[in-house]
């Protein structure tokens, strides 16, 4: 995430420095390269945004950004630089918010995944062993000692336990379960060692349920970007078939070009997935566990 985070931080940086630039132009007594300027940092972002649209129709996804390459490529084309630029820096800056909202979700995750243990121990008739949780099976007794995070659902069979459920409920203060009571996975002991039954799988628990959901609706779609990808051809299609109308009727490219620019879609192929994105992850870092976009 990180190198195309910084990808995206340096493509948001070039049409904006060049749209200040072009019009810093004229007061340098450089008024001849001003639109030169402006098209000269349009085309990386032209550039990176044609190849995420290649990599999108290799995997078969057909996206609302093709407009955003027309309008961008016809403008330079009938020499309105200006126009080219600003939805460079529309679109770059679009992606950067989506870029650094999910650098942010990831860090949310990371944090989550990070607290799954990879072992547990267990009593056997000679003694304790140590073993990997996929080998934990409904009725294991394992012991949960200081500071472990508890690695299945169980009932609590000898002791008592003191759980820090912070990361399952948000509750700062911790719990008290005693024998014969039940505990969810994911609670970190806080006292003392104790001894608890499992009662299910580890990949059944409740946390390993609540490390699906949350990955699960990061990588969801809204059904407003399902819906606007769905229509996309029909989209592109209609535009294209105005663009081509209003330069006919008019004789002007100028009046396609606009037509373009007002289609891209920069509120739906954008604003949205930052939307989702930063909602759950804020829900997320407040313990509430958000299903996906659509519950959204």
């Amino acid at each position: 995430m990180l190198p195309g985070f910084f990808v995206r931080t340096l493509l948001v940086s070039l049409p904006a420095f060049g749209l200040g630039l072009g019009f810093a132009m004229p007061l340098l007594g450089q008024s001849a390269w001003q639109d030169r300027v402006w098209g000269a940092f349009t085309i990386p972002v032209l550039i990176v945004l044609v190849y995420d649209i290649v990599e999108s129709l290799r995997c078969g996804e057909v996206g609302l950004d093709i407009v955003a390459v027309l309008s961008m490529a016809a403008a330079l084309v009938v020499g309105e630089e200006l126009a080219a630029v600003v939805i460079a820096l529309m679109y770059a800056g679009g992606q950067f918010l989506e870029a650094f909202a999910e650098r942010h979700a990831r860090r949310e995750m990371t944090a989550l995944l990070a607290r799954v243990p990879r072992t547990a121990v267990r009593h056997r008739a000679d003694g304790l062993e140590e073993v990997a949780l996929d080998l934990i099976l409904p009725g294991d007794r394992l012991l949960i000692r200081q500071g472990d995070v508890v690695p299945t659902d169980g009932v609590v069979v000898s002791g008592v336990a003191i759980l820090d459920q912070s990361a399952l409920t948000g509750e700062p203060i911790p719990v008290r379960r005693r024998v014969g009571e039940e505990v969810m996975s994911g609670s970190t002991n806080a006292g003392e060692a104790f001894d608890l039954s499992a009662l299910h799988r580890a990949d059944e628990s409740t946390y390993a349920g609540i490390v699906r959901l949350v990955d699960g609706a990061q990588r969801s779609k809204a059904p407003m970007s399902r819906l606007a990808d769905r229509f996309a051809i029909a989209f592109l299609g209609v535009t294209m078939l105005i663009a081509a109308v209003a330069w006919f009727f008019t004789g002007d490219p100028v009046r396609a070009v606009a037509v373009l620019v007002i289609a891209t879609p920069c509120p739906l192929i954008l604003a949205v997935p930052v939307a989702i994105v930063s909602g759950l992850s804020r829900a997320a870092r407040n313990g509430i566990l958000i299903k996906g976009g659509e519950a959204i």
